[in-house]
């Protein structure tokens, strides 16, 4: 039964995308559309033009919560992401259109049992330590609750929409962070995502944009930043130019524009030269590089979570 309005639901796939309207989407988009998306694979079909395509707003992990506002035709269902601050766009969260078969009904919150991130880059969850895979494709960031204690390796988790425990490697999960990360911390995780695809609304490992990058890589560390750029800027301190360390955030604008683009601050500045990883737009990949001349010039201002 799908979820109804008024009712929180929970993601129970690796990762679903949220859209802007059922009927935006395109044929490429069929592998995300699927009752058990494969993203890897709609990332990997997509040209440059379709990796920017604007009929993606943002993706969910596995466990997000949502809370269901509409129901659409064909099994749809427009949803606010609690967990993605849009104050713009909805002050509960992020708005958009999603799968009904992407949710699951509220999980239990399973009081006491200690939270889990992953933190690698893609893991498999198994029906059985050692078993067979139950669910693929689980990414960097996602939040799991813990099951039991770990036994040869493995370790016990819930997973939304699942009765019995899954079972993941246990070197590829760590403990919730229970105090905030340094800035340096957070940039340590997004550099490990360089070189990964640019996907305009993209949230994951599979592909990524700018303001998803800054977003997810502190999501690893329990901290919630807001989805897009410009939220992102109201968010955060900001800083005299030259006052910027590793782990701060650049952000620029073209004159009279709202903010489009973040950065996370890659190195001290030197001579006036700046760096920064980031989500690239232009070389559809996340890269670290000095700001050239066509940055600095809508260089806005650089701010410290």
């Amino acid at each position: 039964m799908a979820p109804q309005p008024g009712h929180r639901a929970v993601v129970r796939v690796p990762v679903a995308t949220l859209w802007t309207d059922p009927e935006a989407v395109r044929p490429i988009d069929e592998p995300a559309l699927r009752d058990s998306p494969d993203v890897a694979a709609w990332v990997a079909g997509m040209d440059r033009d379709q990796q920017v395509g604007d009929c993606v707003l943002t993706q969910l992990l596995l466990g997000e919560p949502v809370l269901v506002t509409e129901t659409g035709p064909d099994g749809w269902v427009r949803v606010v992401a609690l967990g993605q601050p849009a104050a713009k766009l909805d002050p509960r969260g992020y708005p958009g259109w999603m799968r009904a078969a992407h949710l699951a009904g509220p999980a239990d919150d399973a009081p006491g049992a200690p939270k889990l991130v992953v933190d690698v880059r893609r893991t498999t969850l198994h029906e059985a330590a050692a078993g067979p895979p139950a669910l693929a494709g689980v990414v960097l960031g996602t939040r799991l609750v813990s099951a039991g204690r770990p036994t040869d390796g493995w370790r016990p988790v819930r997973a939304a929409g699942r009765t019995d425990p899954l079972w993941s490697p246990e070197g590829d999960l760590v403990p919730s962070p229970a105090e905030r990360p340094e800035a340096k911390e957070v940039l340590a995780v997004a550099e490990r995502l360089r070189d990964l695809v640019y996907v305009w609304g993209g949230l994951s490992t599979d592909g990524i944009d700018c303001s998803g990058l800054v977003h997810l890589a502190w999501r690893r560390y329990g901290v919630t930043l807001p989805r897009d750029a410009d939220d992102q800027a109201e968010a955060t301190t900001p800083l005299a130019l030259d006052d910027e360390r590793p782990g701060d955030l650049y952000f620029f604008a073209r004159p009279g524009r709202r903010i489009h683009h973040v950065g996370i601050v890659s190195a001290e500045p030197h001579g006036g030269r700046r760096r920064m990883l980031h989500a690239c737009y232009l070389t559809r990949r996340v890269v670290e590089e000095e700001l050239p001349p066509a940055r600095v010039d809508t260089l806005v201002g650089a701010h410290r979570v």
